[in-house]
């Protein structure tokens, strides 16, 4: 078993950050330590303990560059609809999201979280499908932080779902809900991060 970072439990989920300029490109990751990150990840809550995740681990550098292209490629669109700011914290985020735009095709292991979802997706509330897969890929970057490594929660490449799907031989009934880049990080001293007052979103009996 990968030896894990000295973190408690409070540690590790405040300080598990998204991380875009900290990754480190050219340190390898086997991929031994991502199925045994995933490993954990499954135990993860699933609706009637369904387990109809499934997780698309691209290594092939080949395909991180066109997965990264599609990427890129919805994100240039994203960015340039955004209006600008002086917020000194939304700049700092626009410019590592750039980053990592910008070198996706580097980062050593992709990963996509999809779900069998049947024919098609359900019509009116769709909790119950991605909560059966989005806890688990919430739990991958828990413990891909505790082995050393950094991960960042991406859906910008859904714009071009399909074409992913194409690329990949996903089944036409399997979705996918996140995309994940993951790389050993450039140090592991990540802090919490700012949030909002608790009183402004915690409501006691009611609204």
């Amino acid at each position: 078993m990968t030896e894990l970072l000295p973190l408690n439990p409070d540690e590790l989920l405040s300080t598990t950050r998204a991380v875009r300029k900290r990754l480190d490109l050219e340190r390898p990751v086997d991929l031994s330590v991502v199925r045994e990150a995933l490993d954990i990840a499954m135990q993860a809550p699933t609706g009637s303990n369904s387990q109809g995740w499934h997780w698309i681990v691209l290594t092939d550098p080949d395909k991180r560059r066109a997965v990264a292209e599609l990427y890129k490629k919805s994100f240039d669109t994203y960015a340039a609809a955004r209006p600008e700011t002086s917020d000194e914290t939304m700049i700092r985020v626009s410019a590592s999201s750039r980053h990592l735009a910008d070198h996706m095709a580097e980062v050593p292991v992709l990963v996509l979280g999809a779900i069998h979802a049947g024919k098609s997706l359900p019509e009116g509330n769709q909790a119950p499908l991605w909560g059966s897969l989005l806890p688990a890929a919430w739990s991958l970057q828990l413990a891909l932080r505790a082995r050393g490594l950094g991960s960042t929660w991406t859906t910008l490449h859904l714009t071009y779902e399909q074409e992913t799907a194409d690329l990949l031989g996903i089944p036409s009934n399997v979705r996918q809900g996140v995309l994940l880049p993951v790389a050993y990080t450039k140090g592991t001293d990540f802090q919490p991060g700012p949030r909002r007052d608790n009183d402004a979103t915690i409501h006691i009996n009611g609204w």
